[in-house]
């Protein structure tokens, strides 16, 4: 007996495959990102999280976790506590470093320094509204800045991005001295942040899923505001905002919070990312004008100056 689907199922079929095939072949970019374009990106980074923050038995911890941390370059020299006593992968990642690696370098006026250990991929002013991700590619300030009712005072300041590979450590540091005003999370998508992405999907910083947080600066930091975006990513579902900047309150999955004029110095907690991805630091304020990058690609550990007043 001939079977065939009734025409609503082989219409969604249909339809179906004609996505794939569009997404296949006709969206730009290399091939791998295109596949990834069909990848349910928020479903896989749940499960990737529970995965890895499930504990390990005591005698799995060394060879899995040493493995992992082969793979990736991972420095364990400079982890705070032996590899057999971080139960999880989470834990490894999101990992401190042993007291005194990272000193702060000496405060000058204007002074802003590098909240993480990562690489500055791009850096320029904010002009008509708009940074540069990569490849000439624009996004919009005021919408990677979602929660911000007043974004455009970023106007003629200046961004830099610093990307987080897998190797490096994951955990934000204030970058600047000053008072905290604001934090905020935007929920959003999960494409991977990577140069073959940051060079091909459009708008990819104020698509992904975000948090931020706002300072101004004080003392030497006198004259600036510093808006702090850590981006996520493919199984970088965790961008976490330290709790000191909440005052007890629950971030919410896509709204801003007002903070009364906490002080932050350099070095303390800002946040975490579980797995890596890409901070992008924005500086405005009055004195913005006379501010300039020392360190504008490359390499660059936290708590190195990426730039000041001239």
């Amino acid at each position: 007996m001939h079977w065939s689907w009734p025409p609503p199922t082989r219409l969604a079929l249909v339809l179906a495959l004609l996505w794939v095939a569009y997404v296949l072949l006709w969206t730009p970019g290399p091939f791998s990102l295109r596949v990834l374009g069909l990848y349910p990106k928020k479903l896989g980074s749940r499960m990737v999280g529970w995965a890895a923050a499930r504990t390990l038995p005591q005698s799995w911890r060394e060879p899995l976790l040493g493995r992992f941390a082969g793979h990736y370059g991972i420095n364990l020299a400079e982890a705070e506590f032996p590899l057999a006593e971080y139960p999880s992968l989470q834990a490894l990642f999101t990992r401190r470093l042993k007291a005194g690696l990272r000193p702060q370098e000496a405060a000058v006026p204007g002074f802003v320094n590098s909240p993480v250990d990562g690489r500055i991929i791009a850096c320029g002013r904010i002009e008509a509204g708009t940074a540069i991700q990569a490849k000439g590619l624009p996004y919009r300030v005021a919408e990677l800045l979602k929660h911000d009712p007043n974004a455009a005072r970023f106007e003629g300041g200046h961004f830099l991005t610093l990307y987080l590979s897998p190797k490096d450590y994951h955990r934000i540091h204030v970058p600047l001295e000053g008072r905290v005003s604001a934090v905020s999370r935007v929920e959003g998508e999960l494409w991977p942040v990577n140069d073959a992405s940051t060079g091909h999907v459009p708008r990819l910083y104020e698509r992904n899923r975000r948090a931020s947080w706002t300072a101004m600066g004080t003392g030497p930091c006198e004259g600036l505001e510093v808006a702090a975006v850590l981006v996520g990513a493919t199984h970088v579902g965790g961008v976490v905002i330290a709790d000191r900047w909440l005052s007890g309150r629950p971030l919410p999955g896509d709204g801003g919070l007002a903070v009364s004029a906490l002080p932050c110095a350099t070095g303390e907690d800002l946040g975490t990312f579980e797995f890596g991805s890409t901070v992008v630091l924005l500086i405005a304020g009055p004195r913005a004008k006379e501010w300039l990058a020392a360190r504008t690609a490359g390499d660059v550990k936290m708590g190195q100056r990426l730039g000041a007043y001239r």
